[in-house]
């Protein structure tokens, strides 16, 4: 599922802050952008991330902005002590090497002290922040999560509609084949031949006529589909009102709706009920779409 979430936490030293954002992805795919000063903090961070989230590539950006000061700063007097021994030894093997200017002294890293910020307090610091941003990522993930619950509870309710309103076509859609191939088969066995006798008798007609037709009222009946149609989306209701993680559950489903509705579709013996079974699968492909985003 998509998320985004931003926290920041002001402190004398500067501000810390801590951005969230995933796109979908079957699992979980942690990207860390941190500063090298706070490198050490990923660990903590990365556990607190897997602690609330089990799907989606999920980028994480820490960072810690320092705040300029315009106090009075202070040199690194131990620094300066060993630079100046280092110089000393240098010049004494290269007399005519120049010495420091003050301005590279300046520049020299670590020579003028900012305000220090314990790794101890910045951790602490850091996963009290991980915690206001994961909140408000989880939140906002979880309105996505209604938003698209309530579209797939549409679509159910929809092919439901469209399984109560084909149902009761199945019976008179057999009796109406079987009733065409009746009088196909008589014909095609000679029951229905004006001049000279038939080819098998009476009975031996009727009785594969009621074979045939038996064994195609059997091939063209949907009832069984439309039945499992019915279980399959009381069960696709059933989780997505649960809640929980239904990712995989729901993929499942789509799965065995799709199944259904093609049988009904292949065996369809009305236009009305190839019409219902190409509505069904459109809606089911509409649901997988999204069912894809869910975790």
């Amino acid at each position: 599922m998509t998320g985004y979430a931003v926290a920041k936490r002001e402190s004398g030293a500067g501000t810390l802050t801590i951005e969230l954002k995933s796109v979908n992805s079957r699992f979980l795919d942690l990207q860390f952008r941190i500063n090298d000063e706070l490198r050490a903090l990923e660990a903590p961070l990365r556990e607190a991330i897997m602690g609330r989230i089990q799907r989606g590539k999920v980028e994480c950006r820490l960072s810690f902005g320092r705040k300029a000061t315009t106090q009075t700063q202070n040199l690194n007097p131990a620094l300066i002590a060993s630079l100046s021994t280092m110089q000393q030894e240098i010049r004494r093997h290269f007399a005519d090497a120049a010495p420091l200017t003050v301005s590279e002294l300046l520049r020299w890293p670590g020579m003028v002290e900012d305000a220090e910020v314990s790794q101890d307090t910045l951790q602490a610091d850091v996963q009290a922040l991980a915690g206001e941003a994961l909140d408000a990522f989880v939140e906002t993930r979880r309105r996505e999560g209604a938003a698209l619950q309530a579209m797939l509870l549409a679509r159910v309710d929809d092919m439901d509609a469209i399984v109560q309103r084909i149902t009761p076509l199945v019976p008179q859609a057999i009796a109406q084949f079987q009733q065409k191939a009746t009088e196909r088969m008589k014909e095609a066995l000679g029951l229905a031949v004006q001049d000279g006798a038939p080819a098998l008798s009476r009975d031996e007609a009727l009785e594969r006529i009621r074979q045939e037709v038996t064994l195609y009222g059997v091939r063209i009946d949907v009832a069984e589909e439309l039945s499992r149609l019915a279980a399959h989306l009381g069960e696709t209701r059933h989780i997505l009102k649960k809640g929980g993680q239904v990712g995989k559950r729901l993929d499942f489903m789509m799965q065995e709706l799709n199944r259904e509705a093609n049988t009904v579709g292949s065996k369809a013996a009305l236009k009305e009920l190839s019409d219902a079974a190409m509505a069904m699968k459109l809606l089911i492909e509409q649901m997988r779409e999204q069912v894809q985003n869910l975790e």
